[in-house]
Formats: C-alpha cells, structure tokens, sequence
C-alpha cells in the first residue's frame, strides 16, 4: 500500500464523514509476520468478536486453528466443510439432540440455498486484517470493511452506485456475518463487475456489534472506483452536506 494512497483516503473520508469510524481491512498471505498472530483461543471464537480489536486499531493474523467457529473456518475459506447435521442446524433442529436457529424453514431448503454458494479456498496460509490507517507499505489489501452508521451506509451505498447504469450496484445477501465481510466481497474481486456487499445482518453475529451498525464490505478495485469519485459525486454537494452535520 503506497502511503500517498492511505493518506489520501485518509483526508478524503475526513472531509465528508467527519469522524466517522476508518475502515478495516483483510488480505491473504504466506508470509509470517505482517500482524500479531492470534493463538488458538486466545480470543472470541467468532470472528466478528475478534474484529473488534482490529477495529480499534489492533492489526490481526489467523489461520485456520485460530478461528475456533467452524462456520467461520469454512466462509474464510479454510475448509470446504459443514457441521454435522448443519441443514437442521440453521433450521428446525433435531428435537432432544440439536437446537436449530430457524434461518431457514427447512433442511431441505437449507440444501437447496448452499448450492448457490461457490466453493471457495483461502489464497493463502493466513488472513490478515488491518484497520486503513494500520496499513504498512507491504500491505496489499483485498476487501475494505466499514461498520457503519445510516448516515455513512447511506453514503457508501450512493457512492458505490454513482458510476452504474444498473440499479444493483450493492448486495445484499443471505449469510452469516463473517461471510458478509470476507467470503462474498472476496469472490466479487473476480467478478467483471465487481460490486459491494452490504452485510451483518445475522441475529447470530449482531450481538458483536452496535444497534445501529451494518456493514459495507468492498473489494479493493471497486474501493478504488469510489475513492476517486468522492471528489465528483453527490459528496461535494449541499445535500449531502446535510447529512454529514449528523455525522459524528
């Protein structure tokens, strides 16, 4: 990452959101070394617990014994495997043996929904996060993550829509919150048309962060698109000035 290119995010997303929460970051690598290495359950076994200290400023190294939640070890792409019984699982349960969280209305629907779901294999030994401004110049991010307040998801959205035709310029999909940030945005690197995706919407991982946050996860080619339309867009505006007076 050149340090011109995390500085000037840096002023840019100051001038328009004010204080507003930097976004994290995560990319794959083999090396050892780039970020303090999580030990085996040494921390929430949940990722998006986990983040919380990237969040504020604490950079992050896992492979897959540090990710102690098998749904995070299969959406971070360290294994192509399920949970036993994992359809009943996220539906109806298996009464006297299995407690469901009823995401879905059946197993047999849960099936059909996984095969929507591209395999996925991490690129590298370990994934690192990174809040922006942690950012080193070895650093080669893949996704940008922000937790956002409306006011700023409102932003983000407008922003990552402003140089498309279609009206879809953001996802909004099924999954668990650790898919939301890393395994969806990561596939939309190989995408021709990469796109954000908007996430956190599972009551499993809502715990782990404020009422009012969603997550805006961008591959890196389509944050650099938005970047340098900030200066061009509705931002500059007096309507988006209105908002961005509430944004503290």
């Amino acid at each position: 990452m050149k340090a011109t290119d995390k500085k000037r995010f840096i002023t840019l997303w100051k001038k328009y959101f004010n204080d507003a929460e930097l976004p994290i970051t995560f990319y794959y690598t083999d090396e050892e070394g780039r970020a303090e290495p999580v030990k085996p359950g040494s921390m929430h076994r949940c990722v998006i617990a986990a983040l919380q200290k990237v969040r504020a400023g604490r950079s992050l190294c896992f492979d897959v014994k540090s990710i102690g939640c098998p749904g995070g070890q299969r959406y971070l792409g360290y294994t192509g495997k399920f949970r036993p019984n994992f359809a009943y699982f996220l539906s109806c349960g298996i009464p006297g043996k299995l407690e469901g969280e009823r995401y879905k209305q059946t197993p047999q629907l849960v099936n059909q929904a996984m095969e929507y779901l591209p395999e996925f294999k991490a690129p590298g030994r370990y994934i690192v996060f990174k809040r922006w401004d942690m950012l080193e110049k070895e650093d080669e991010p893949q996704v940008v993550i922000f937790f956002a307040v409306p006011d700023v998801l409102a932003g983000l959205f407008t922003l990552s829509n402003f140089d498309e035709a279609r009206p879809d310029g953001v996802l909004a999909l099924f999954g668990s919150g650790c898919s939301s940030i890393v395994y969806s945005p990561y596939l939309q690197l190989k995408s021709r048309r990469p796109r954000s995706v908007m996430g956190m919407f599972d009551p499993s991982a809502r715990p782990f962060v404020s009422p009012n946050v969603i997550t805006f996860a961008a591959p890196i080619t389509k944050f650099t698109r938005m970047v340098n339309n900030m200066e061009e867009s509705f931002l500059i505006t007096d309507t988006w000035k209105k908002v961005q007076k509430r944004i503290k």
